[in-house]
This record gives C-alpha cells, structure tokens and sequence, in this order.
C-alpha cells in the first residue's frame, strides 16, 4: 500500500510537472502582417509621376530644334544650319532611355493596380523590383551622359580650348536642362519603389 502511494503521488507530480511546461511553453509568433493598401497606392501615385516626368523628358529633347544662320564665302551667300537632338549621339540615347522608361513604367501601372486590390502578392513584386532596378540604370545612364554634354555645353573646356555652344544655341540648351530635371526625378520616383516594393516582400 505505501509504495502504491508512493507511485500515485510521483505520477502525480509528473502529471503536474508536464501541464507547468506546456503553460509556460512560449507561444508561436504571429505570422507577419502583409504590405497595407496605402503602400500600394504610394506605389502607383510614383509610377505615375515617374512616367509623367519622363514621358515630358523624352519629349522636350525629342522635339528641340534650333536654326543658326551662317554665311558661305565660297558662294557669297547665307544659308541656315539647323541642330536637333538626332546631331548629338548622347541626347538620341538620353531620349531613347526616357521613352523606354516611359513605356514599361505606363504598363507597369497594371500591376500596380493589382497590388491594390492584392495586397500579399509575391511574385509579380519580386518582378517589378527586378525590372524597376533595370530600368533606373538605364535612365541613370542616359541621364547622366546628357548632364556630362550639357555641362560642357554651358560652360565648355578651358584646358582643351572649347567653347560653350549654349550662347548659339539657348533654347535647345534650355530644353535639355529642363528634361534632365524631370529625368532626375523619375529616377528618384524609381529607387523609391524599389524601396517600398522591397519593404512590402519583406512583410510577406
């Protein structure tokens, strides 16, 4: 009898033991919330401006013409020259770049919408970070080839005795540097939904 009791109060004590750790067992952390609506508005409000920005930069190159007269010597008479943006390689690339980016950006608001309405979605922004990021070298690339040219443009090259053109050519000059501005800010829209597209996966 007493080593019945024995074993009933050390079963007991087991049984009392195992429910203290399963009370005190911490309890599974709560799954992560996914990216809120408002993210994803912010994502399209940016593309929006993004492709706003530069579609008008694309543009203002794009349709810059400047017509200089100049006298021949050699026929004795005076004819006029006219410089578009197709005469400087590097602004053909800063357009080229704008109006790609300008493309993918406008099409890119589609899926932009879906995040709206589907905010956990992983997949299509793990796309859109990867294409957001090719596409901002690409504008980054054009950009920053257009400001080397119209930096020169403006104020020339002392040491390699170049002269800044923009004194002929202002209107053209001044279009340019208006387009590098709103080609600087699609590039800034960009790098912020790659941030924010990164923040939202990071949530899922």
């Amino acid at each position: 009898m007493a080593n019945d009791k024995e074993n009933a109060k050390e079963n007991g004590d087991k049984e009392n033991g195992a429910q203290e750790e399963e009370t005190q067992a911490p309890a599974p952390a709560p799954a992560p919330a996914p990216p809120s609506r408002g993210m994803s508005l912010v994502d399209f409000i940016l593309r929006f401006v993004a492709a706003v920005s530069t579609m008008g930069s694309a543009i203002a190159v794009a349709t810059t013409s400047r017509s200089l007269p100049s006298f021949d010597n050699f026929n004795n008479f005076i004819h006029f020259t006219s410089r578009q943006y197709q005469d400087f390689p590097t602004f053909t690339f800063f357009v080229v770049s704008n109006a790609m980016a300008t493309a993918y950006l406008i099409l890119s608001l589609a899926l932009s919408i879906f995040h709206i309405f589907k905010t956990g979605a992983k997949v299509t922004r793990t796309v859109l970070v990867i294409l957001d990021t090719t596409i901002v070298c690409v504008l980054t690339a054009g950009a920053s080839a257009a400001a080397a040219i119209a930096y020169v443009a403006h104020k020339g090259i002392s040491e390699a005795n170049w002269g800044g053109i923009c004194e002929r050519y202002n209107s053209l000059c001044e279009r340019v540097s208006g387009a590098l501005v709103g080609s600087f800010l699609g590039i800034l829209a960009l790098m912020l939904l790659i941030f924010f597209n990164a923040v939202a996966l990071s949530r899922n």
